[in-house]
């Protein structure tokens, strides 16, 4: 009779040293996690690593899925992974520090430190750089419509130079917010010429060493080996994985490449002030103002916001193939990383859903989701309106070469098939032929306007005092205004498309 009743006593106590309650609720909360993370669990499939940090510590972490998908290794909390514009607080935290050291100003003219910039007539300030409402169009962007593709090698005056040549600002500074990878490209260029020491050299002496942060660096050279890093993969149609790595050595608005275990020390310094203390970080989560007054919910590197009525500080990134949330919880002292190796991984979705299985007591109900537009995306200006029908001959006036000084190249535009079709780029800097739009059709959307559905590029023709078109202007998302002028085609242009 003794035996089972002693048995019994052992148990509850073995239970009760273990945690009792609150282990098993962590074990099913761990359990939801994995659930979040099923499908990237699968065989032969790149996936995450996740972790999650609760009052200075890790509270669970794991890899799911394969780091290099040909070796068959898999992801570990410890595999290293390019985190994409979630560098940018880094970036910011470097500036902010070299301001602290009296060395500048985030009021600072722009121009003080890179004079090869234009003067656009109204100072461009560090600030704005910091907070994306300096109007400067994206150089990566730039780089797109130049014909280089992702996994060309460019370099830092590569991307200087082509940002130097912009002769128009997106919108005037301070007065609107467009996100813009610029701003924290310069913001590297700034680094080095204040410090005399790249932004890799800063930030590994002045951040990621002080932190602890062994596996964590800006990596500026495309030939640089990093263990335990994983590649970054796209799914193939059909099945299978193709390598999507950048080859890009600009730093700045990306390129750290880290651990979620090197996350959760830089996490932990927003509430120890290590680094910085706690002046900086007031100063680094500040959001930004428009001249109008409007607040922002960007801050420096950082997005101010909240989820399920808790406030939030997070910062996404996309690059290659990568892609990496860092979703931070101040009042809950809680944060979730999750950097992923394949590109349709949804980090921010994956982010928000660790933090449901652990904080969802604490959550305001979930609202439910809004139906998506069956387009799949953001509706055009001419919604709901038929699509211009224009004859042969009028499409056939649109068709010829078009010449960009900024981008230093030329766009060959056909008529074909009811609409336009570009055929041909000429002249890139770096030549790779644009992949990602030769050969895109561009239809007719309004007067003198056509669109380009992938990706979703608007080209507004203009017309000289004849009547006869002249050239366009292109928008393309964070690049606004791009200016073409027709030219003479044949033994005019030069060898690089220009005339």
């Amino acid at each position: 009779m003794r035996g089972p009743h002693i048995m019994r006593l052992t148990a509850v106590a073995m239970f009760l040293l273990a945690g009792g309650p609150a282990a098993l609720a962590q074990t099913a909360q761990n359990a939801a996690v994995d659930q979040v993370f099923a499908d990237y669990a699968k065989a032969g499939s790149p996936g995450c690593a996740l972790g999650a940090f609760q009052n200075g510590k890790i509270i669970y972490e794991r890899g799911y899925g394969l780091a290099n998908v040909e070796g068959n290794v898999p992801i570990t909390p410890q595999t290293v992974f390019d985190i994409g514009s979630t560098s940018k607080q880094f970036t910011a935290a470097s500036i902010l520090l070299l301001e602290k050291q009296g060395k500048l100003s985030v009021h600072d003219d722009i121009r003080k430190y890179i004079p090869e910039l234009p003067d656009y007539g109204r100072p461009i300030t560090i600030l704005n750089l910091l907070n994306h409402t300096s109007g400067l169009r994206d150089y990566l962007v730039l780089m797109s419509l130049s014909g280089i593709n992702l996994d060309s090698v460019t370099t830092d005056g590569d991307a200087l130079g082509l940002i130097a040549r912009q002769k128009r600002l997106n919108f005037e500074p301070g007065t609107d917010y467009l996100y813009s990878n610029t701003g924290f490209f310069l913001l590297s260029v700034i680094v080095k010429r204040v410090s005399g020491k790249s932004l890799r050299e800063f930030a590994q002496e002045n951040i990621f060493a002080p932190l602890g942060m062994g596996h964590t660096q800006y990596r500026d050279d495309h030939t640089l080996l990093i263990p335990n890093r994983a590649l970054a993969y796209d799914p193939k149609e059909g099945g299978g994985y193709s390598l999507d790595v950048s080859y890009f050595e600009q730093t700045g608005d990306g390129a750290v490449h880290t651990t979620v275990e090197d996350l959760q020390k830089w996490d932990e310094n927003f509430y120890s002030g290590q680094i910085g203390g706690m002046e900086f970080l007031a100063e680094i989560q500040e959001p930004g103002k428009l001249a109008s007054g409007k607040t922002l919910d960007y801050a420096k590197g950082l997005v101010v916001s909240e989820y399920r009525g808790l406030r939030t500080v997070s910062h996404g990134g996309s690059w290659g193939g990568y892609r990496a949330q860092l979703l931070r919880f101040p009042g809950q002292h809680f944060s979730v990383a999750c950097l992923c190796n394949i590109g349709t991984a949804d980090t921010t979705a994956l982010a928000r859903g660790v933090a449901d299985a652990y904080l969802s007591a604490q959550m305001k109900t979930r609202e439910p989701e809004k139906a998506a537009p069956q387009s799949g995306g953001e509706p055009s200006a001419h919604a709901g309106a038929e699509s211009p029908t224009l004859t042969a001959e009028e499409l056939a006036a649109y068709a010829g070469d078009y010449w960009s000084e900024e981008l230093r190249v030329t766009y060959r535009i056909a008529a074909r098939d009811g609409g336009l079709v570009l055929t041909d780029l000429i002249g890139a800097d770096l030549v790779s032929h644009a992949e990602g739009f030769v050969h895109r059709e561009l239809r007719p959307a309004g007067s003198d306007e056509f669109q380009m559905t992938r990706p979703r590029w608007t080209f507004d023709f203009t017309r000289d005092a004849a009547h006869r078109v002249s050239g366009f202007r292109l928008d393309a998302g964070r690049t606004l205004g791009m200016a073409f002028i027709r030219i003479q085609r044949g033994p005019g242009l030069d060898s690089a498309g220009k005339p």
